[in-house]
């Protein structure tokens, strides 16, 4: 199946953006992992604890999942009943994606967005910093990878839709993955 996209500009740019941030913090993880050995080890090995390490495992965590949120949703990563998806045609893949991601997507991270920058501009204005004693400063910083979740995921649920729409109104210049002609 060939199929013109609307706005290859947008969509290459949006999804470039995404896949970076998504290796980018693939290497969080591993840095995630490594704190928490040295957590464990400190605290069961030789009776050592600082709480700002424990609360930096706890922050990358928290960073990892909205951070690669966006990132998931570019590589069809996110849950669904993939039942009836999975054996739908491009066609009617994209019929979904571009329903469920108008109609449910961007509305909740629209909603979410709402909410959130707010608090996470007040955590700017006081440079909120931990409230443990012993525990990391730049509470602010973490908390928006909250605005960058919304960001992120809005951009991409927007090239969402304009390659849904490619694949449904398009025509014919540039070909997808399926060029079997089976349409699926």
């Amino acid at each position: 199946m060939e199929v013109r996209l609307i706005f290859p500009k947008i969509i290459h740019s949006i999804e470039k953006i995404n896949e970076r941030i998504g290796r980018w913090t693939s290497w969080l993880v591993l840095s995630l992992v490594l704190t928490t050995f040295f957590v464990a080890t400190f605290r069961y090995g030789f009776s050592l604890g600082w709480i700002w390490l424990q609360e930096l495992y706890v922050w990358m965590h928290g960073a990892i999942i909205m951070l690669a949120a966006a990132y998931t949703l570019l590589h069809d990563g996110h849950v669904r009943i993939d039942i009836f998806y999975r054996a739908l045609s491009s066609r009617g893949k994209a019929w979904v994606n571009l329903i469920c991601t108008t109609l449910f997507l961007l509305p909740a991270v629209i909603t979410i967005a709402w909410f959130i920058f707010p608090y996470v501009m007040l955590s700017w204005e006081r440079f909120e910093t931990s409230r443990e004693a012993g525990g990391m400063h730049g509470l602010f910083i973490w908390k928006t990878t909250m605005a960058l979740f919304c960001v992120l995921l809005f951009l991409q649920g927007v090239a969402l839709i304009l390659k849904s729409a490619g694949i449904l109104f398009g025509s014919s210049t540039l070909k997808t993955a399926d060029s079997s002609g089976t349409g699926k």
